[in-house]
């Protein structure tokens, strides 16, 4: 009988500017054997989000940068193997920070139990998992919505993007997604909800802008930066909000960032701009995963996943998201049913 091993993707080189394939190596290495209170899980899916870009550089930041022959830091849904935890059992379908491998240990209490009755298990990375929670804590406490506000969220196709919008519509809000190409913005008005959806790709921001928001935008869920950001800026509302959530348009730049947003802006408009982490609102987590699952469970919800087949394609996978060729919550299937 054969013997099992994991196959893992890690980090060979730090990019320099856009990554590359080249970036990354793919290696065979025992599976691991849990100690006690640890755990055995075998990956099924793994994530594929803009975060590990800053944890492939070497620059200040909220979190520990990965060190070369690192395996790729991620979330992943899979299967309990083995447990040396009396809370799970083999078989069990869990989710945690696991990494871009096909079997990761870890302690059981990092773990997070899903529900497979409510919702497929590569749903816990998207809408009910932190990239769902992004959205929640993001648009609800940082941007705090009103009934009748005006709601622009950039990169509204992404796993973020598409629950920041649609949250926005369930507290009443109207909302203006910017995404990049036709068929996304097709997207976003037929499965999504939005009232307009701008093309960045082909489209003039700025016009199309004064079209959609006439008075204004109230909140703006940025995720990306930038020229994009700085044409949204320009139509802030009095008393206007910007949820710094990402800045993809910038990860690559190896320190380089173009100014964006003139904070006179802040005095004009009397705006608010503010950032957060999603792991700030971890104590509260169970409670955006209720919420969450009512509305999916509810219709009010939708989402849509873009599934890449096979480990060892996970940084074909990332590096097509940060240039935006995903549609929906980037994923890479590892294996398992």
């Amino acid at each position: 009988m054969a013997v099992p091993v994991n196959r893992r993707v890690t980090l060979a080189a730090r990019p320099v500017g856009v990554p590359q394939e080249s970036d990354f190596a793919i290696d065979e290495a025992p599976v691991p054997e849990p100690r006690p209170g640890e755990v055995l899980v075998h990956n099924i899916y793994v994530s594929v989000d803009p975060y590990q870009r800053g944890r492939m550089s070497e620059a200040r930041s909220y979190a520990k940068p990965l060190e070369i022959g690192d395996v790729v830091t991620s979330q992943a849904a899979g299967e309990v193997v083995e447990s040396n935890d009396s809370r799970f059992l083999p078989g069990d379908p869990v989710v945690g920070q696991l990494g871009w491998q096909e079997y990761a240990v870890a302690r059981g209490g990092s773990l997070r139990p899903v529900d497979l009755g409510l919702a497929p298990l590569s749903a816990y990375l998207h809408v009910l998992g932190t990239t769902g929670f992004t959205a929640y804590f993001g648009l609800l406490d940082v941007g705090r919505p009103r009934p009748g506000d005006t709601v622009v969220v950039s990169a509204a196709a992404g796993g973020v993007g598409q629950i920041a919008g649609q949250l926005a519509k369930i507290a009443g809000c109207r909302t203006v997604g910017i995404a990049g190409g036709p068929e996304k913005a097709e997207g976003l008005r037929t499965l999504f909800g939005y009232e307009a959806a701008i093309d960045y790709k082909s489209e003039d921001i700025a016009a199309r802008l004064r079209e959609a928001c006439p008075d204004g935008v109230d909140i703006y869920f940025d995720n990306v930066g930038g020229e994009i950001s700085a044409a949204v800026h320009r139509r802030l509302a009095l008393g206007g909000r910007i949820v710094v959530c990402g800045q993809v348009s910038t990860y690559s730049t190896e320190g380089h960032i173009e100014r964006g947003f003139d904070p006179r802006r802040l005095i004009v408009f009397r705006a608010r701009m503010e950032g957060f982490l999603v792991s700030d609102y971890a104590h509260r987590f169970a409670e955006a995963e209720q919420r969450l699952s009512r509305w999916l469970k509810k219709g009010e919800l939708r989402y849509q996943e873009d599934v890449t087949e096979g480990l060892e394609k996970a940084p074909k996978a990332f590096i097509g998201m940060l240039q935006g060729e995903n549609r929906g919550k980037a994923l890479v299937k590892v294996g398992g049913s």
